[in-house]
């Protein structure tokens, strides 16, 4: 990378160009946030029950007081040993914010089709507190399309993974229904990384097109080598 220098006069100039093009971008992702929300509702057949620390868990018990409720699909199969290293990374900049999102009713779970005892195990090795539970028993995974998809972000796939990562967002009704919302899968996944946002301000960037593949540099945590 070989930058332009010039004085801060001239930089200014450039700065309030770009200054313009970022105020439409924030107005077009203010729409888009609006249409989001506009979107039309469905309304869950299946009660899905699933397992915590404490025992059975159903959905309509992780909305808490809120009548909200957001799920990270969390990419921890039956049978790995850790969790995805990418959703590590998205966690990473999730916990701690449940209270702000519980003062807009809103509430935040973690869903996987690990046991229970895996994912308490990952959970207290990564230090995070948000709610986390086990789909292996039911279905909720394979209905929204992140453990052995054949269609992953609203289009086919020849050859399904496992597990895929994923967002889904519920709304519980006043008579104690529940409403699915939205769902956001891949890319759609980024605008809620708040490290990839800081990435995007600093000169570098993500600094990812010279690797292998997209977050190569990844790692767990408290895998990163010592600095």
């Amino acid at each position: 990378m070989t930058p332009q220098i010039v004085d801060r006069s001239t930089w200014r100039e450039q700065r309030l160009v770009l200054l313009a093009e970022e105020k439409a971008m924030t107005r077009r992702l203010d729409d888009l946030a609006k249409k989001r929300r506009e979107l039309p509702w469905v309304k869950l057949d299946d009660e899905y029950v699933f397992a915590d620390s404490d025992g059975p868990v159903a959905l309509t018990e992780l909305f808490g007081d809120a009548s909200q409720l957001v799920i990270y699909h969390f990419m921890l199969g039956p049978e790995w040993e850790a969790g995805c290293p990418s959703c590590s990374f998205w966690t990473d900049n999730f916990n701690g914010i449940s209270a702000h999102l519980g003062a807009r009713d809103i509430s935040l779970a973690f869903v996987s089709r690990a046991p229970v005892e895996a994912i308490e195990k990952y959970r207290n090795r990564m230090g995070w507190d948000i709610r986390w539970v086990s789909s292996l028993a039911n279905r909720f995974n394979f209905d929204f399309g992140v453990s052995e998809p054949t269609e992953y972000n609203y289009a086919p796939m020849a050859s399904p993974p496992e597990e895929h990562a994923g967002i889904s967002v519920f709304v519980r009704g006043e008579a104690g229904e529940v409403f699915h919302t939205y769902s956001t899968y891949a890319r759609g996944l980024d605008i809620v990384n708040g490290a990839y946002q800081l990435m995007d301000l600093a000169p570098k960037g993500r600094n990812e097109d010279d690797l292998d593949f997209t977050m190569a540099w990844l790692h767990r945590h408290d895998e990163y080598p010592a600095i």
